[in-house]
């Protein structure tokens, strides 16, 4: 009995291009996400187990909170501009971020940092699933997914061993900025083609005036 295995990796440009910055955010955080708590212990004055729960506690809570409201008020607003704007404002700031983690060397600048690692990706889990699903390609929903979970998961399993190599030969900071950097090219992507998902403006039609003198009879 043979078994045939016929993938078709063809997908819609919208579908294409959210994947494609999904990838890239997953791959700066995946720099960074593996070696974080080292970082906390070896880098930040102060710091010991609870600090690094502590961070994880503040990321997790804000996140959770702050996606619902978010995901609401997205969900009454007409159109795809405002999650578009809300997703690209979240990549910057979480983009930011990572930025910022370079810098931290005591545990109030780590708090700090986390709610805006918390606030946006928040505005990212609120937005991109919300884009993402409307303009899934018709019967090939699980593939979609699955491609999105295929490819931000073999993004962050390699980028997870090279943080690693990344922290050890050139330090965290190397690695953070490297986590910012991914995560504006994620919001990058998506800028470079708005188009696809705010269509531009109609063309207005022109208006045919009557250029009649006034002063003619009829």
């Amino acid at each position: 009995m043979k078994l045939r295995i016929d993938l078709d990796f063809r997908v819609g440009r919208v579908v294409k291009y959210f994947i494609l910055a999904d990838l890239a955010l997953l791959a700066g955080w995946g720099l960074v996400d593996p070696v974080f708590s080292v970082f906390i212990i070896g880098k930040v004055e102060g710091a010991t187990l609870v600090s690094v729960g502590t961070a994880a506690a503040i990321y997790w809570f804000l996140k959770s909170i702050l996606q619902l409201p978010l995901a609401n008020f997205l969900d009454r607003r007409t159109g795809e501009k405002d999650d578009f704007y809300a997703l690209i404002l979240g990549l910057f700031i979480a983009s930011l971020s990572a930025f910022g983690f370079a810098f931290v060397r005591s545990l109030w600048q780590l708090y700090f940092f986390q709610v805006f690692h918390s606030l946006g990706f928040a505005l990212y889990a609120a937005s991109w699933p919300a884009i993402f699903s409307r303009h899934l390609d018709r019967d090939r929903v699980s593939f979609d997914w699955a491609l999105d979970s295929t490819a931000v998961g073999v993004s962050a399993g390699a980028s997870g061993f090279l943080g690693g190599v990344i922290a050890q030969n050139f330090g965290f900071s190397v690695v953070f900025i490297l986590g910012g950097l991914f995560t504006a090219v994620s919001a990058l992507v998506l800028l470079a083609v708005p188009d696809l998902v705010l269509p531009p403006p109609k063309a207005s039609e022109p208006v045919i005036r009557d250029h009649t003198p006034t002063n003619i009879g009829h």
